[in-house]
């Protein structure tokens, strides 16, 4: 089959085609970019052509193969969970142990705090006293406990950072 004779049975389809293509690409440049990939295979394959009985429906059948290629290559890198009421029970389960585990460790580090600083954090963190309260219980000056409750934080979050980092670097 030589160019004009490919011309002749391509060039009144070639239309129909590419409205195929815009109907389901939907973007005009994409419709375009599919009828031409189309024409440029049909041209490639011109020797299977003339056995084919219709050259219009191995056309269609084409760009509709290749219009579904393409809309969902597209859709799979955009791909995202749409349903609002879907929650992973696994995943809460497993967050729940993480935390219920971070929460056994600091108090673990609690224990291991010395004994003033370990009353002025439980005072300060777990039953919510003021530094003015915690200074007149104890008979501290206010300065004294916000130094000391800055000291047992920061022991116990350097410890929780060394656990949670244990193995990398």
């Amino acid at each position: 089959m030589n160019q004009k004779e490919f011309l002749a049975q391509v060039t009144p389809i070639q239309d129909r085609l590419y409205r195929l293509a815009k109907r389901l690409l939907v973007s005009e440049d994409e419709a375009q970019d599919a009828t031409q990939e189309i024409l440029i295979k049909l041209w490639s394959n011109r020797k299977k052509i003339k056995k084919l009985r219709s050259i219009e429906a191995f056309a269609v059948t084409m760009t509709k193969n290749y219009c579904y290629d393409k809309l969902k290559a597209k859709s799979s890198s955009n791909l995202q969970l749409v349903h609002s009421n879907y929650e992973d029970q696994h995943y809460n389960t497993v967050k729940a142990s993480e935390n219920n585990d971070s929460v056994n460790w600091v108090l673990k580090l609690m224990k291991e705090l010395p004994e003033q600083q370990r009353l002025i954090l439980h005072m300060r963190d777990v039953e919510q006293y003021s530094n003015s309260e915690i200074a007149k219980e104890l008979d501290l000056n206010e300065t004294a406990v916000r130094v000391t409750l800055s000291r047992a934080r920061k022991t116990i979050r350097e410890q929780l950072l060394k656990k949670h980092n244990y193995g990398i670097k």
